[in-house]
């Protein structure tokens, strides 16, 4: 039977079911984060080391994060299905807002001032998106079809706009994405896939003769400055090395310095020389492989996957449409983060600006983080609750 009061007792029968594993290697990835931004934040000045606050600050963000986590676990994730309509109306007006009263940054309109905190709503998006991605996707069964996946995809598509506009183009791309691995684990039906790969590839081949007779114009020309500079770094960072590519040569440099055991703790030159940039967000792991090399790289690495799998596993579990489908957004959600994330730094994808979950510095995306593990624990604890349906 369904609870008819959201908020239930946390008693022994729910925490026996909780999926430790997934916690414990959360608090772990989150502690390394902690250390590596510690040593981030050290500067190597005339005067000795200098400590910018960023990883205090991050420690702030967890304590919230981890009583948020529990407040989510805490509230039974079946009644998200009667509130997720306004959290996604919720987050497109914070979206518009942002566009209208938004904070600027490095060129970029990303933030809501508090006053005592700036918030991201694109995080909310994130969430938003998920939970009413596995609530669309979860009310039918059998491969979508037509209708299904028009459905699925509008979802994503106004949210991504907004989202495209301040400019982000990372996290737009993250929210398809997101979706994009919820369809497919729903299953599209073959004659779908076949009839949308034929309209592409003619679409493909119809833009290209258009452009040749100079119907259209390129779609270069349709890119931002900062967009087709980042593509071109992309392909060739040597070309401008103290420019656009600086990012990415100082980040081969620092990993590549580690070699296979590292330079040790608060001993990366790159990094305490204020050689690489962004290092307490974006280039985190930089930091990391300088200081703990190869095999350091690898462990984190391990720890990634089994916390993937361990979010993977829940989902294949859980008794109810929902809650797999809500398990199966946060995995992807944490897949793609780590996959673009990693491929930004080594050079094999373009930068784009995705924090690296738990590593990276951020209060925005370290709350939502530790709210998706929580919801996702949620699923885990109630899944002998009820029968399958």
């Amino acid at each position: 039977m369904l609870s008819l009061n959201p908020i239930e007792h946390m008693d022994k029968r729910l925490l026996a079911h909780l999926n430790l594993s997934l916690l414990l290697l959360m608090l772990s990835l989150f502690l390394i984060g902690i250390v590596n931004l510690y040593s981030a934040s050290a500067s190597l000045l005339e005067g000795g080391i200098q400590l910018n606050n960023f990883y205090q600050k991050q420690l702030i963000w967890g304590g919230v994060g981890m009583l948020a986590m529990i407040g989510v676990m805490l509230f039974d994730y079946r009644h998200l299905k009667n509130i997720t309509i306004f959290l996604y109306a919720a987050a497109l007006i914070l979206l518009i807002l942002v566009l209208l009263v938004g904070s600027v940054y490095s060129g970029a309109r990303r933030w809501l001032d508090l006053g005592i905190l700036s918030f991201q709503p694109s995080e909310l998006a994130k969430i938003s998106v998920l939970l009413m991605g596995a609530l669309v996707l979860s009310r039918s069964k059998g491969p979508l079809g037509p209708l299904g996946l028009l459905g699925s995809i509008s979802i994503g598509l106004v949210p991504a706009a907004l989202i495209l506009l301040q400019p982000d183009l990372g996290t737009a791309l993250n929210i398809l994405m997101i979706l994009g691995g919820m369809t497919l684990f729903r299953g599209i039906k073959i004659w779908l896939c076949t009839l949308m790969g034929s309209t592409f590839t003619l679409s493909a081949l119809a833009y290209f003769l258009l452009y040749k007779l100079g119907a259209v114009p390129s779609w270069w020309s349709m890119l931002h400055p900062y967009q087709q500079k980042r593509i071109l770094t992309f392909l060739n960072p040597e070309n401008d090395p103290q420019g656009a590519g600086y990012h990415i040569r100082q980040a081969l440099i620092a990993i590549g310095s580690g070699e296979t055991w590292g330079k040790g703790f608060l001993e990366g030159p790159q990094s305490k020389l204020l050689y690489l940039p962004e290092r307490h967000t974006d280039f985190a792991i930089a930091v990391f492989g300088e200081e703990w090399g190869f095999v350091g790289c690898v462990f984190l690495m391990s720890l990634f996957c089994l916390f993937l799998l361990s979010i993977f596993t829940i989902a294949r579990d859980a008794k109810d449409r929902f809650g797999t489908y809500i398990a199966i957004g946060v995995f992807f959600y944490f897949f793609w983060q780590i996959f673009i994330n990693i491929g930004m730094v080594l050079g094999l994808l373009p930068v784009v600006g995705m924090p690296l979950p738990f590593i990276s510095y951020g209060g925005s995306s370290t709350l939502v983080n530790f709210c998706l593990v929580g919801l996702v624990l949620n699923v885990s604890i109630r899944r002998f609750v009820f029968k399958s349906k």
